[in-house]
């Protein structure tokens, strides 16, 4: 397949406005006075050589100013947005080669002056012309300095076509090289600010799901705390005040009202130590003075000190500091997760995996145990865990079989806000 070339542009790298690169504004400032600059050099140099009276000082001096006028009118004073035009830009190359043309056939040292055509004519649209204005270029200055173009190609027509055309490709391939590193240039910062934008609007959505995580994290703890107020406190009441009702009913036999008092008093017990462990459930206590490995390594610890049933808890990855959302879901994930594993599991070991990503972090919890049929229960333990993932744009697989249970949940690795991690 052939590259399809844009004739309708220069070989000259787009304006400053158009490109970012560090080196394109001095490029264009070099551009612009460079002309003038190899104009004194030549004429400086023709004075140091010597070799002309006054009278060809005097016409050559009116064309060197004429020249200096041109290119303050043309190159040095003349806004970006005029120099590219086309129009603009082809005036410029005619009057800079036509007076630079009668300079070097009046002495060749005005060749250092003539270089100049060059970058004026790849300045020049489309690009066909380009190319012709610098073949026109090359022609005119090597052989103005041996009795112009039409005696050099009658003498040596060979020599110099081929003079011309080596010249002609080396310069606009070299334009067309620039160019294209430019439009490259270009087109590698636009990514790279699309990417910036999609980021920040990446991040803002972020924020705004873990705000709304949190609002219904806030629900759903309202939630739970109802369901095991009314499964666990409640019905603890009702029981020690039906024991002591019975208590009452059996005041003139010592043994049954001990019997109810005591029933009452274990009762009692048990619902305190209900309301702490509800309160102790509210915040994830274990992330306040610990990071999420060693957080998560403390809950197995003591899990398996409670159960006697083994669990070992490993963390691939480079750990980092995620976001207290994300932290306190993988926590809460873990602790439902072992707390199912030594309601339901009959385990006798358990596997805890953390595993750090790039852009995920995920939580694996095994065991071998007896298994069961994923599928909604009346509990708040799947599905708990599974609101809790999902919140976060996280997901949460479950396999089971005789023989053991797997629960992985993966979350975005989103990192801690500046002001959460100050």
């Amino acid at each position: 397949m052939t590259a399809k070339i844009d004739w309708n542009r220069s070989l000259w790298p787009p304006e400053p406005g158009r490109t970012p690169s560090e080196w394109q504004p001095w490029l264009h400032r070099v551009e612009r006075y460079l002309a003038g600059l190899l104009l004194a050099i030549a004429t400086a140099v023709t004075l140091g050589v010597g070799g002309h009276d006054g009278r060809w000082w005097a016409t050559t001096g009116a064309l060197v100013a004429a020249t200096t006028c041109w290119l303050l009118g043309t190159t040095v004073f003349a806004p970006s947005r005029l120099r590219d035009q086309p129009a603009f830009a082809l005036l410029t190359f005619l009057g800079v080669i036509g007076l630079g043309s009668v300079l070097e056939a009046r002495d060749v040292t005005y060749v250092i002056f003539m270089i100049f055509a060059f970058l004026a004519a790849m300045r020049l649209r489309p690009l066909w012309l380009a190319f012709a204005a610098l073949a026109v270029t090359s022609l005119l200055i090597n052989t103005l300095g041996s009795g112009g173009p039409v005696h050099a190609l009658q003498e040596r027509p060979g020599l110099w076509i081929t003079i011309v055309i080596v010249q002609t490709g080396a310069i606009g391939g070299g334009g067309l090289l620039s160019s294209a590193v430019a439009r490259q240039n270009e087109e590698r910062r636009r990514t790279l600010e699309e990417l910036d934008v999609a980021q920040a609007e990446n991040e803002g959505l972020q924020r705004q799901l873990l705000s709304q995580a949190r609002e219904a994290g806030t629900l759903d703890e309202r939630q739970r705390l109802a369901h095991e107020i009314h499964d666990t406190l409640a019905q603890g009441f009702a029981g020690i005040i039906t024991q002591l009702e019975a208590a009452a009913l059996a005041g003139d036999e010592p043994a049954e009202w001990r019997r109810h008092l005591d029933s009452a008093t274990a009762l009692a017990r048990e619902n305190l130590t209900a309301a702490r462990r509800s309160v102790r459930a509210l915040h994830p206590e274990p992330l306040d003075t610990a990071t999420l490995p060693d957080a998560l390594a403390d809950v197995a610890t003591r899990w398996s000190e409670r159960t006697g049933v083994p669990a070992a808890c490993t963390t691939t990855g480079t750990p980092r500091r995620l976001h207290p959302e994300v932290e306190a879901t993988i926590l809460r994930v873990t602790q439902e997760a072992l707390s199912n594993v030594d309601k339901h599991a009959a385990a006798g070991r358990v596997w805890l995996t953390l595993s750090y990503m790039d852009d995920e972090v995920t939580l694996d919890v095994r065991d071998d145990g007896v298994g069961f049929t994923p599928g909604p229960g009346p509990g708040f333990g799947l599905a708990g865990m599974r609101r809790r993932i999902q919140r976060l744009a996280g997901t949460l697989h479950i396999e089971s079989e005789r023989g053991g249970t797997a629960v992985s949940a993966a979350l975005p690795a989103v990192p801690p806000l500046p002001e959460a991690s100050a």
